[in-house]
């Protein structure tokens, strides 16, 4: 038997409370989860889950061994992690920038890396701050840039840099000819944004900021700058970003400026132990001259 395989379908459907949204996670069909559950079982000698008329439910030995699942899996995934970057060559310096990154700042980052002017190749790759997090951890990423604040488990990480930001709004909305603009006028539109899973608390921080202005707008998840732009440009929503940027010069958007001591971007560089210097002053540098 594979354990680690079958100790993933014991954490998917613990983690989910459900058989069939686990197999959705872990990208399968039911029944080969159900039965691979079943089949840890019986290896173990005891019960791990319980179906219930809600979905699934631990069970107190199920409760027990959870933490030692996670354990497991999470040393496998450094130690498959540390031998891919062996297998890649010690000589590639692995970056990781969340998707929704403004362009104009991930240029500068990657124009940043390029400059050090070394033999050593980068690699960029892009994923949500909550994978770059644990890329970083497992080793499949050596540093990465990542919205502040996030949970990072004591990970090493540089000095904040505070980014203004502006409110992009559609053209002609009322907001954008006001002499006195507020946040209250934005009623009506969805706020565009980044899924709330991709990092929890700057997530939070964003929707209570504007909740203690006045306003709670619905939301509109976006993966990318493009899909931000085409939700404000079509008049469905808005959204902020970073001054200077370039989403604010997209015809059919216009930019607000208002609360911008209470909605900046904050970002930071968060590294491997080992991680060489010259990238981390490189990219450190490039977001200082960037914040205010």
């Amino acid at each position: 038997m594979d354990l680690l395989r079958h100790l993933r379908f014991f954490v998917a459907v613990a983690d989910e409370g459900h058989f069939g949204n686990a197999a959705v996670r872990l990208e399968m069909t039911q029944p080969p989860v159900s039965q691979g559950l079943r089949r840890l079982e019986r290896t173990l000698g005891v019960d791990l889950i319980r179906r219930a008329p809600q979905g699934a439910e631990l069970t107190p030995a199920g409760r027990e061994l959870l933490p030692r699942a996670r354990v497991l899996i999470d040393d496998a995934d450094r130690f498959t992690g540390e031998a891919r970057r062996l297998r890649e060559h010690a000589d590639v310096l692995r970056c990781g920038l969340p998707p929704d990154l403004d362009p104009s700042i991930a240029a500068q980052c990657a124009a940043a890396l390029a400059g050090l002017g070394s033999d050593r190749r980068h690699r960029i790759s892009v994923a949500p701050v909550v994978d770059l997090v644990d890329d970083v951890r497992k080793g499949l990423l050596d540093l990465a840039i990542v919205e502040h604040p996030c949970v990072r488990d004591g990970l090493e990480s540089g000095p904040v840099a505070r980014i203004d930001r502006t409110f992009l709004v559609p053209a002609g909305h009322p907001v954008a000819a006001a002499k006195r603009p507020t946040v209250r006028m934005l009623q009506g539109l969805a706020l565009a944004h980044s899924p709330r899973a991709a990092n929890p608390p700057a997530f939070d921080l964003l929707v209570d900021t504007l909740h203690v202005r006045g306003l709670d707008p619905a939301f509109l998840p976006v993966r990318a700058p493009g899909e931000l732009v085409a939700a404000v440009a079509g008049g469905e929503a808005f959204a902020v970003a970073p001054v200077p940027g370039h989403l604010g010069l997209v015809t059919g958007i216009e930019t607000v400026s208002m609360i911008s001591d209470d909605v900046p971007l904050r970002l930071l560089v968060i590294r491997r132990p080992e991680a060489p210097r010259p990238p981390i002053d490189a990219l450190e540098s490039a977001l200082w001259k960037l914040s205010r």
